[in-house]
């Protein structure tokens, strides 16, 4: 026979380990939930040949209980550790940034947990889950740790980015606009801007002239860009070739009600025909 007995004192916790067993298949399982001295138990035996199976069965009820009540503290504990600087609404966009991307990275994630859980009941038949949390699972912990520091990261790159965007909505609104209309073609990452009269206006002209400094790199779009700003257009009518990208949503959040997305006028069937044309070539 092959027994179990997971600890712990969250009602909760007792609660969601009952449900998950009621639902297993196994018919010769046996339970019970018992409090003694310290802790409230779940006692599991299984008699069957089958220990294997009810061997994983244990791991996996643990790292799903570990993930559902633990991970969020564990997040919130390391970033009030390493990031104790941060304002708290901060540390809450942190802290979102953190599910978003263990969501994306979970089978990564179990995959670690798992393996952490399954050697410490190969040894331990006596499992006090604040324990586990708090001193086994250190892999576990430190692959958090490593996603909570990519978290502080892209939020930092969020921050700076919207900063971007609203310096520049304010020179925008703070200068008048030069000409009436300005043409932005834009195809696989590849600006051309033509002036009302649909000729081509040169952007290398206006480098050094540049109305913004950033880290914000959109490479050759970054000339197009700072052409915008420089002539301030009246209306930016964008002719979308393909698909819109970061580019193109940074110009609509820039210049806002002055940017306008067409893919099905003269402008952009003509250019349409010239990319085609130099695929072919």
């Amino acid at each position: 026979m092959k027994s179990y007995c997971i600890k712990t004192n969250n009602e909760k916790i007792i609660d969601y380990l009952l449900n998950k067993i009621e639902k297993i298949d196994f018919n010769n399982i046996y339970y019970c939930s018992k409090e003694f001295k310290i802790y409230k138990n779940v006692i599991l035996h299984y008699n069957l040949d089958e220990v294997e199976k009810f061997q994983n069965f244990i791991v996996e009820i643990i790292v799903d209980t570990i993930t559902k009540f633990y991970e969020d503290k564990i997040i919130t504990r390391i970033i009030n550790s390493n990031y104790f600087y941060f304002e708290e609404y901060e540390k809450e966009a942190i802290f979102n940034n953190c599910k978003e991307i263990l969501e994306y990275e979970n089978e990564e994630k179990i995959e670690i947990l798992y393996e952490e859980i399954n050697k410490y009941i190969e040894e331990h038949k006596n499992i006090i889950l604040e324990g586990i949390v708090n001193f086994r699972v250190r892999k576990y912990i430190q692959y958090i740790d490593n996603i909570v520091d990519i978290a502080v990261n892209q939020y930092i790159i969020e921050k700076e980015y919207n900063e971007f965007i609203s310096l520049l909505k304010v020179y925008i609104n703070t200068n008048k606009s030069e000409v009436n209309i300005l043409h932005l073609i834009y195809s696989k990452g590849e600006s051309v801007l033509l002036d009302e009269n649909k000729n081509i206006v040169s952007v290398s002209d206006n480098l050094f002239n540049a109305k913004y400094l950033s880290d914000i790199s959109f490479s050759s779009n970054d000339f197009a860009l700072n052409t915008l700003l420089s002539m301030l257009p009246k209306k930016i009518e964008i002719h979308i070739i393909d698909e819109e990208d970061e580019f193109i949503n940074t110009l609509k959040l820039i210049f806002e009600d002055r940017a306008f997305i067409c893919k099905d006028c003269n402008i952009c069937k003509t250019y349409k025909m010239i990319y085609n044309a130099k695929i072919l070539n």
